[in-house]
C-alpha cells in the first residue's frame, strides 16, 4: 500500500465523515469537496456522477409531491394508522409491513416519517418499547427501496440483469418475496429474544418521574382535500404503468411477443427491409396485419427506456394529479416531501461522485479482489456492498458504483449468466444505511420517540436500529441464495 492510496483513503473517509458531523444536506456537499482534492491533489481522474439515478429520484419525488399536496399522504398515513391501531398487539409485525408497503409504493423510505409519531404512540399504549416497532420499521422502509418497481436502485439493476436472462417481474417477485420475509422473521427475533417492556426501560422511568411523559389521546383526523383519495389512486394506476410497460420492454417478454405479431405479417414484408413503423404497403394488408405492424413499431426497437419511461411516467403522474385534483402548484415547494427528495439528491450526486472517483481509480485492483475472493465465496459480496452502502449513502448508488466491476471481475456475460444470481441474491446488502446514526428517517425516529426508548449510545454503532438491521440484512441475503438459484 503506497502513500498515494493512504491519502486517497483518508480524503475518501474524511470527506465523508465531515459531511456526518455537519449532518443533513452537508454530505453531499463535502462529497464535492472530496473530489476536489482527490481530483486536483492526489492525481485521480473524476468518476461518473450518476445522473440517472439522481434524476430518477427526482422524477419520482415530483410525483410524491403532487400527491403530498392533493392530500393523498395523509389519506394513506390515516388507513395505515387505522391498521395499526385495530391491531396494537401486532405492532412490531405492522409497523414494518406499514413502512415497507409505502416505500414499495412510493420508491423513497421518507414516508415512513409519517408513520413514527404513529407507532411510538401504540407502542407505548400496549408497554412496548417503542425503539422496538420503530427500529424495525425504519431499517424495512430503506430495504424495501430493493424491491419498489419505481425506485432507482431497482431500474438500475433490473436493466443490468436483463442481458443475463433476468426479467423484470422475475426481478420483482425475488426481491419483494426476499425482502419482506427478512422484515417478518426480523419482527419475530425482536418480539421473541429482545427485551420489550416499556415500565422496565431506565430512561423511560426518568423521564416518567420527572414529568417529562405525556400521554396522548388520538389526534382527531384532520379533514382531507378532495382529491386527496383521486390522487393515490392516479399515483397507483401510474406505478402500475410503469410495471406492466417495464415488464412489456424485458426481452424475456418482449422477443416472445414480437414473434407472436411478425407471425401476423406476411415473410415478405419482414425480411424485405421493411422499416419497423412502415405501414400497410398492399391495400391486400388486413385490418389484423396493419395493427399487428403497429404493435411491432413500438417495441422493436423499444422507443422508451426503462429509465426514461419511469421519469416521463412520474412526471405524467404529477400533471395529472395536478390537473384533476385541481392542487395549487405555488405549495409543492414547501412540502417535506420534496424538501426531503431535494436533500437526497445533493447527498447521492455528491457522496455517490466521491465514491465513484475513488472506485474508478482501483477499478483493477478491485475487479482482482472480487475475482480472488467473490468467485470462491459468493457471499463476500453482500459483504462488500454491506459497507460501501454505509458510506454512498444511497442504494442506487452503491450498486452503480460496486456491481459493473464486479460482473467484469467474475466474466458474468450474455453468454455466460451462470454467477448472476450472486447479483440477485445479494442486491438487498445495499441497504445498510442505518449503520452509521446519520440517515434522516433513523434521527427522526430517535427525536420523536419522547419515551427515550430509541436512542443512540456513546459509540456510535451501539444505536437502537443496528442489530435489527443487520439481522434483517443477513437473512434477506441468506433467503436471496436460496430463492435467487431456483429462477436462475
Amino acid at each position: 500500500m503506497d502513500i498515494w492510496l493512504i491519502l486517497q483513503i483518508i480524503v475518501l473517509f474524511g470527506a465523508i465523515f465531515l459531511g456526518i458531523r455537519l449532518g443533513g444536506m452537508a454530505i453531499g456537499y463535502t462529497g464535492g469537496l472530496g473530489v476536489v482534492v482527490l481530483c486536483l491533489a492526489l492525481g485521480m481522474k473524476p468518476g461518473d456522477i450518476p445522473w440517472d439515478v439522481i434524476l430518477i429520484i427526482m422524477a419520482v419525488i415530483a410525483a410524491i409531491t403532487a400527491m403530498q399536496v392533493a392530500g393523498g399522504l395523509d389519506y394513506m398515513v390515516q388507513v395505515a394508522e387505522r391498521i395499526l391501531r385495530k391491531n396494537p398487539k401486532h405492532i412490531n409485525y405492522l409497523a414494518p409491513t406499514v413502512t415497507y408497503t409505502l416505500t414499495l409504493l412510493a420508491g423513497t423510505g421518507h414516508t415512513a416519517f409519517s408513520m413514527i409519531p404513529v407507532i411510538v404512540e401504540v407502542a407505548k399504549e400496549q408497554n412496548i418499547k417503542p425503539s422496538a416497532p420503530l427500529s424495525i420499521a425504519v431499517v424495512a422502509s430503506q430495504i424495501a427501496i430493493t424491491a419498489s418497481p419505481v425506485s432507482a436502485a431497482v431500474v438500475f439493476m433490473s436493466g443490468v440483469l436483463e442481458d443475463f436472462g433476468w426479467s423484470y417481474p422475475t426481478l420483482l417477485l425475488v426481491w419483494i418475496l426476499t425482502t419482506y420475509t427478512s422484515c417478518m422473521l426480523t419482527a419475530f427475533i425482536v418480539s421473541k429474544f429482545f427485551p420489550l417492556e416499556l415500565d422496565k426501560d431506565p430512561v423511560y422511568q426518568e423521564r416518567l418521574k420527572a414529568g417529562a411523559i405525556v400521554s396522548h389521546n388520538e389526534e382527531t383526523r384532520k379533514e382531507l382535500p378532495k382529491g386527496a383519495k383521486l390522487s393515490v389512486l392516479i399515483f397507483l394506476i401510474g406505478v402500475l404503468c410503469v410495471v406492466f410497460y417495464a415488464t412489456s420492454i424485458s426481452d424475456m417478454v418482449r422477443k416472445p411477443m414480437l414473434d407472436y405479431v411478425n407471425s401476423f405479417i406476411p415473410q415478405t414484408t419482414i425480411t424485405s427491409g421493411e422499416s419497423a413503423g412502415g405501414g400497410v404497403e398492399n391495400g391486400d394488408d388486413s385490418a389484423v396485419v396493419a395493427l399487428a405492424k403497429f404493435v411491432r413499431s413500438y417495441i422493436d426497437p423499444v422507443r422508451l427506456p426503462r429509465d426514461s419511461a419511469i421519469m416521463s411516467f412520474m412526471l405524467a403522474i404529477a400533471t395529472m394529479i395536478v390537473i384533476f385534483c385541481k392542487i395549487d402548484t405555488s405549495k409543492l415547494l414547501n412540502t417535506s416531501t420534496f424538501k426531503s427528495g431535494m436533500t437526497a439528491c445533493i447527498c447521492v450526486m455528491g457522496v455517490a461522485w466521491l465514491g465513484n472517483t475513488f472506485v474508478g481509480g482501483y477499478k483493477d485492483e478491485i475487479g482482482e479482489l472480487a475475482r480472488k475472493f467473490v468467485g470462491d465465496y459468493p457471499a463476500l459480496l453482500a459483504v462488500a456492498l454491506f459497507f460501501a452502502s454505509t458510506l454512498l449513502y444511497s442504494q442506487a448508488a452503491t450498486a452503480k458504483a460496486i456491481m459493473p466491476v464486479v460482473i467484469t471481475a467474475l466474466g458474468i456475460s450474455a453468454t455466460s449468466p451462470e454467477s448472476s444470481y450472486i447479483l440477485v441474491a445479494s442486491f438487498a446488502a445495499v441497504s445498510a444505511l442505518f449503520v452509521l446514526p446519520t440517515y434522516p428517517t433513523l434521527l427522526g425516529a430517535v427525536q420523536m420517540d419522547y419515551t427515550g426508548s430509541t436512542r443512540i449510545g456513546k459509540y456510535i454503532f451501539n444505536h437502537s436500529f443496528f442489530l435489527p438491521g443487520l439481522i434483517n440484512i443477513i437473512l434477506a441475503v441468506a433467503l436471496g441464495f436460496v430463492v435467487a438459484p431456483v429462477f436462475a
